[in-house]
């Protein structure tokens, strides 16, 4: 699926992009209005965000829909009634108010894409280490075949070792893409989640701790 991010804030787009290209999105951002409207016919989902430098992102909302009928979601901190009303009778499909979770965002794309009868083409990203079987695209683990049931945030701890491929996740990373903040209490809770995924999927080596710095994949790691 081809994404254009429409963000100004440097610190956001470099927390998303990654997230959702790890999630199997094609992403590309503009930081201002500027270019937009050239770029509409070459993806399926625009990102906007409301708070541009160059132009409020409601009139560039209306100007994009006079010009395409591609999938819009505001993506804006204005979390009034007023500001989501005003945003969707402008041609949004959907709206979701900021700080938000990346999981609840991609559902809304993909609920989004639903709805106007599309389907997803993103090519699946499957990543193996030895029968472990980790699949960002459909958020499935199977261990020898069989599906290992995984909460939420334990899935998202094992798709950014396994996303590495091998390479060193920094703790830092991880508290923040998942928990949002790096404090003790996360830290606690993080150390928890890597202690239960390694019992559940039964392979304890399989996630390596790299003392002081992270986690990584123990073994030799393979991608579909």
């Amino acid at each position: 699926m081809r994404v254009l991010l429409v963000e100004d804030d440097d610190r956001v787009a470099g927390a998303l992009i990654p997230a959702l290209t790890r999630r199997g999105l094609a992403i590309a951002r503009l930081a201002t209005g500027a270019g937009v409207l050239d770029r509409v016919h070459e993806v399926d989902v625009i990102l906007l965000d409301l708070g541009l430098p160059d132009i409020d992102g409601v009139t560039l909302c209306r100007q994009i829909r006079a010009v395409s009928d591609v999938a819009i979601i505001v993506v804006s901190a204005r979390g009034e009634v007023d500001d989501r009303i005003q945003g969707l009778r402008a041609g949004a499909d959907d709206y979701l108010v900021k700080p938000y979770d990346v999981e609840e965002l991609l559902a809304r794309v993909e609920a989004v894409r639903r709805r106007r009868g599309e389907h997803t083409t993103a090519e699946p990203v499957v990543i193996r280490v030895g029968d472990v079987s980790v699949d960002l695209s459909r958020h499935e683990v199977l261990v020898d075949g069989k599906a290992v049931a995984l909460s939420r945030k334990e899935f998202q701890v094992l798709a950014l070792v396994a996303g590495a491929r091998g390479a060193v996740c920094s703790r830092e990373h991880v508290l923040t893409e998942v928990w949002g903040h790096r404090g003790p209490a996360e830290s606690r809770s993080l150390d928890v989640h890597v202690a239960t995924l390694r019992t559940k999927l039964g392979r304890p080596a399989l996630i390596e701790t790299v003392r002081g710095v992270g986690y990584r994949l123990g073994g030799q790691v393979a991608r579909s």
